[in-house]
């Protein structure tokens, strides 16, 4: 291919296609058109990319003609209907939904850790995995690379809008409603106080939530499947030994976890650090003396994945115990899928499929965030919605 490839942004208008448009316009520009689709009912609506104002078309077969890559920011069920549309026309998509990441003959792939993937898709499609594995697996990934991955054990602490704009919403109205209150010292003032609970299973405003996705076989919940399935098939370990446990807190944005990592052999604490430190897409912020350690609102808006409070297991020279945060909007949905567009984008121009972590250790991507600094504007996304529309 001699032209830039012209890409196709599938949801421009919901929350993650906002902040899309966002990084597009920050990082380095390797697109010709840059097409904007959404549901019909957001035809005709206008919006920035690249400095310049663009109109949405509708979602349509005719929207993907001359398009190379197409990146879905959609629900599921029109990822579903439209995204083998679009593969059948020769784009690739890269997609953003659950409906693709556990099929046998769609990559799951995260830059940092197994682009090599994205060269084998045999259906067109890549995908992108959860928000919440995003925020750790970068991390994970490197240190499996240097010490060999054995079992995680997770507990994840999720923000409101990873259920969309009705999470927010909910938090808000019940954060509202309790201010100046005394509730949250009796059994049941809270549900007593708040009757709409919003998608929640439970008031989420001075609570937590230790419920997320539907339910599954045993008593799991889909998102704690999910954060099972979505690892063991980015870091290419289909035995890995892991158990989730999720509870959303009342944080509007930005997705924390406290992972337990037992590796194959032992492990120190100085050499994880250091290991964590080189890592890409990682910033390592780790220093409990001087109150050093992320935590969601001191990481919203930024693009990496934080990692602190990092420790060799008190009784087991194999493990180690610390707590991430990332961006469940940056870095745990738009980001990814930019990043795995551009790849794509640097193959079709190559005119032959690049092998972006030839040289990296262990399958580990050398792939890094380098013209997408942690000290980008952090207004990038500030003034957009924070939740993705379910109708887009």
């Amino acid at each position: 291919m001699t032209r830039r490839p012209n890409l196709a942004v599938v949801g421009a208008t919901g929350a993650v296609g906002e902040v899309l448009l966002g990084l597009l316009s920050l990082r380095q520009d390797v697109w010709g058109e840059i097409r904007l689709v959404a549901s019909p009912r957001s035809a005709g609506r206008k919006a920035v990319v690249r400095g310049e104002t663009a109109e949405v078309v509708p979602l349509a077969e005719e929207a993907f003609a001359g398009v190379d890559v197409a990146v879905f920011a959609v629900p599921d069920p029109v990822a579903a209907q439209w995204a083998p549309i679009a593969a059948a026309k020769g784009v690739v998509v890269i997609d953003d939904s659950t409906v693709f990441r556990t099929a046998e003959d769609v990559p799951l792939v995260v830059p940092e850790v197994n682009a090599a993937a994205l060269r084998i898709r045999p259906r067109g499609i890549v995908a992108s995995p959860a928000g919440t594995t995003l925020a750790m697996i970068a991390a994970v990934g490197a240190l499996h690379a240097e010490y060999g991955l054995a079992q995680l054990v997770v507990a994840s602490y999720q923000a409101a809008d990873g259920e969309g704009r009705a999470g927010e919403a909910a938090l808000r109205a019940q954060t509202g409603l309790v201010a100046g209150t005394a509730v949250g010292r009796q059994t049941g003032d809270l549900r007593a106080l708040i009757i709409d609970q919003g998608p929640f299973a439970a008031p989420l405003a001075l609570n937590a939530v230790p419920w997320t996705g539907g339910l599954r076989e045993g008593g799991w919940s889909a998102e704690e499947m999910g954060i099972r399935d979505e690892s063991r098939k980015v870091l290419g370990l289909p035995a890995l030994k892991v158990s989730a446990t999720c509870v959303h807190i009342p944080v509007v944005r930005t997705h924390a976890l406290a992972v337990h990592a037992r590796f194959e052999r032992e492990v120190t604490q100085e050499h994880a650090q250091d290991i964590l430190r080189d890592a890409p897409g990682v910033v390592l912020y780790d220093d409990p003396a001087a109150g050093e350690f992320p935590t969601p609102n001191d990481v919203v808006g930024t693009d990496p994945v934080w990692v602190g409070r990092v420790r060799r297991a008190l009784d087991e020279p194999d493990a180690l115990d610390l707590f991430l945060c990332g961006d469940n909007l940056r870095k745990g949905a738009a980001l990814n899928l930019v990043q795995l567009a551009e790849l794509v984008a640097a193959e079709l121009t190559a005119g032959e499929p690049t092998d972006a972590a030839s040289d990296a250790p262990s399958g580990v991507s050398s792939v890094a965030e380098s013209d997408a600094p942690s000290d980008a504007p952090s207004d990038v996304s500030s003034d957009v919605s924070e939740q993705r529309e379910p109708e887009e």
